[in-house]
Order: C-alpha cells, then structure tokens, then sequence
C-alpha cells in the first residue's frame, strides 16, 4: 500500500508543482482541515494520517476509523508547510473519498440483513492498483474482504470450469492438487452441480445468478439428502438492496455483492487552508 500511495504522489507530482512554487512561499506555514460534505462511515483516516505525518505535517486531530460523519464534519486537522499540503491534497482526498464510500456502502448492506446470520462479502470487483484499499474500506464498514488475492483461497469459477469436463472435476483437480491449508469454493449454475459439490467436499459451494427460488430450492434439496452443514452457501450474482432481503430470508451464509467496491460512490470532501502559522514546522 505504500507503494503504491508512493505512485500516485508521483503521478500526481509530474515534475513538480508549478502552481505551489510560483504562488507560495517555500517556508509558508499553514492550519488547514478536511472537511466532510457527506454524510457516511469515513475510511482510510488512519492511512491519510500517516501521509501527512510521513511528509513532516503536524496531525492536531482526527476522528476514528469507521465512525459516522455527517455534512460539516472536521475529519482531520493539520499543520505545516504549505507547499507539501497542497503537494499531498489530491492524493490523500482521492484515497479517503474513495474509501469512504465503499465503507459506506458496505456499512448500508450490512445494516439491511442485520436481523439475519448473514455475510455481506465484497469482490475482487476492485478499482485497478487499489483494491488493497478498498478491501480495507469493506472491512471498516463491517462487511467481509473474501479474497484479498488469489492466493488466498481456491475459487473455481466458470471459466475454470470451462476447462474442465465438469464442475466436479474441477472440485475433484482441486482437491487433489491443493494443500488442505486452503478452502475450495466452487461456482455451481445447477441443482445437480451443487449436490455433487457438496458431497464431494467443497468447503463452499457459490449459487451464481440463481433467484431466490432457484437458491430455496437447492437449499430444500439439501436438508432432504442431509447435507446441508457439509459446505457453506455463498450466492452471488446481481444481487441489489432491492432484492437482498429475498436471498437473506433463506438459509445461506454468505452475500458478495461487486457493487460495494464497483459501483459505490465516493463521499464529497474538501481540504481547506484556514490560516497562516508564523512558525517553521517543517
């Protein structure tokens, strides 16, 4: 993560700030504050905080990791150089905007199925480079990371299948190849799939863009054969605040929604310079 925080200062820097160093003075000290023009969970504070602190600026507050913010809020108040605040602006309001609105996201579906034993789970739907970043804001907005990479876990998927002369196949390869380390989880289409599946030992079985009859009646045919504690049901595909109560309802254990990290929206901040300080911080 740092890494890449390292790109896109210097993306964003180029050869320099030409603005900063025609209009400010190089020892110019200054207050400045974000403000929040959202309401939300903020995320990504903690990562901001230490961006500021790593580049010399005095952090005089912050509010906390995953706490609620409304319009007007002060999430963070800063002191120093002014060239390097205007330098980290960009970045750190791109970050902790971004963030902020998956957390936000993530916090809003939880909270719908709060009455239930279910997982809302993001993807690995991510923004390219900085899904570390917003596999941190799902977890701050209480919803789960499933696979940070793809190393975590064996996600048979269809086009992995595809290779394969079955789903059960491929379960079959996988647990074969595979150290007993790692959970399998395969996406299954069919009732037939999911019941060779299970009794194969998949640690979890994914009903892939089944409506909530299609998920109940898998389920149903489970509890007749006895097998449904043998694997985790996690469903998936298309699944919106419209329709998440119909899936919650029945007995599975796990939602991942792409949306959360796909389509969440960025909450509204601003960075602003408040007043001039007669002291050198740098």
């Amino acid at each position: 993560m740092d890494k890449i925080i390292e790109y896109m200062l210097a993306e964003d820097k180029g050869f320099g700030d030409i603005t900063s160093n025609a209009v400010v003075d190089e020892d110019c000290n200054v207050k400045a504050h974000i403000i929040s023009k959202d309401e939300g969970i903020l995320a990504g504070i903690n990562i901001i905080r230490d961006l500021f602190e790593e580049y010399g600026i005095n952090v005089l507050s912050f509010l906390d990791e995953g706490c609620e913010i409304s319009k007007g809020d002060v999430l963070i108040s800063i002191q120093g150089n002014a060239r390097t605040i205007l330098f980290l602006e960009r970045t750190a309001l791109n970050l902790i905007m971004r963030m902020s609105g998956v957390a936000t996201a993530a916090n809003y579906y939880v909270n719908l199925v709060k009455n239930t034993n279910v997982i809302i789970a993001g993807t690995r739907k991510t923004s390219p480079a900085i899904g570390k970043f917003d596999k941190y804001a799902l977890k701050v907005g209480g919803a789960d990371t499933h696979r940070f990479s793809l190393d975590d876990m064996v996600l048979i998927k269809d086009n992995h299948i595809a290779t394969c002369k079955s789903p059960l196949e491929a379960l079959l390869r996988a647990k074969s190849n595979t150290s007993f380390s790692k959970k399998i989880e395969i996406e299954v289409e069919t009732l037939d799939d999911a019941i060779d599946c299970v009794r194969n030992g998949a640690d979890i079985v994914m009903l892939d863009n089944m409506g909530p009859n299609e998920v109940n009646m898998v389920i149903d045919e489970f509890n007749k054969l006895n097998i449904r504690q043998n694997s985790l049901i996690e469903v998936s595909g298309g699944i919106t605040e419209d329709t998440i109560l119909d899936y919650a309802d029945l007995d599975v254990d796990i939602i991942s929604v792409g949306a959360l990290t796909h389509s969440s929206k960025s909450l509204n901040f601003s960075l602003k310079i408040d007043s001039f300080v007669d002291v050198n911080y740098g």
